[in-house]
């Protein structure tokens, strides 16, 4: 099964760890959760697109912030766009996904239930839900597609700052509709929750 997409789409990426992009592509993970920045504005964190592209945010202590992998050990960080040449800055655009379902938990115990569909750690968690002035926490329940051919892009200011989203150019790295054309669907081997 291939991503839709209306050709009138306008590509948007979605700011994520790396560790969580992998998680999604492997089948460990089938939500994404979001407590939302600095620059969220007023209203906070939205659910603002129903498909994007993941932005692959890199910094190590994400390797500590995760439970261990498959066989009990901690996940290696790795940075796809290493061996990227041709590119002062790549950006790797190897995710794309599309939501099935939104919503916010502002209660802990059904934020606790959907523990086993995602890989952070619960203290991780536990800090987002209750930072800022009110305990809550964005979920998104998420179908995730590995693109064989990434679309590569030079990393720029746009891309940049405490954000979650942000628009990506549409006809630059080759183009992204070809890509999207040949993703391949995740099956979530952790399941999809139900009832959130």
């Amino acid at each position: 099964m291939n991503p839709t997409i209306d050709p009138q789409w306008k590509p948007v990426a979605f700011k994520e760890w790396q560790l969580v992009a992998d998680a999604l592509v492997a089948g460990e993970q089938s939500v994404i959760l979001r407590k939302g920045g600095i620059s969220e504005g007023k209203s906070g964190f939205q659910w603002l697109h129903d498909r994007f592209f993941l932005y692959p945010s890199l910094f190590h202590e994400q390797t500590e912030q995760v439970k261990p992998g498959s066989e009990g050990k901690n996940r290696e960080l790795k940075d796809p766009a290493s061996t990227i040449e041709g590119f002062e800055h790549p950006v790797v655009f190897s995710v794309f996904v599309e939501t099935l379902k939104t919503g916010r938990l502002t209660n802990w115990e059904d934020v606790l239930r959907l523990d086993p569909y995602h890989i952070w750690k619960e203290e991780i968690i536990r800090e987002r839900f209750e930072w800022g002035d009110e305990p809550g926490i964005s979920y998104a329940v998420v179908r995730a597609f590995s693109l064989p051919d990434p679309w590569i892009l030079e990393d720029r200011k746009t891309f940049g700052g405490c954000r979650s989203w942000f628009g990506l150019p549409t006809d630059e790295g080759g183009g992204w509709q070809d890509r999207l054309s040949r993703a391949e669907a995740t099956v979530p081997s952790c399941g999809i929750p139900e009832g959130v």
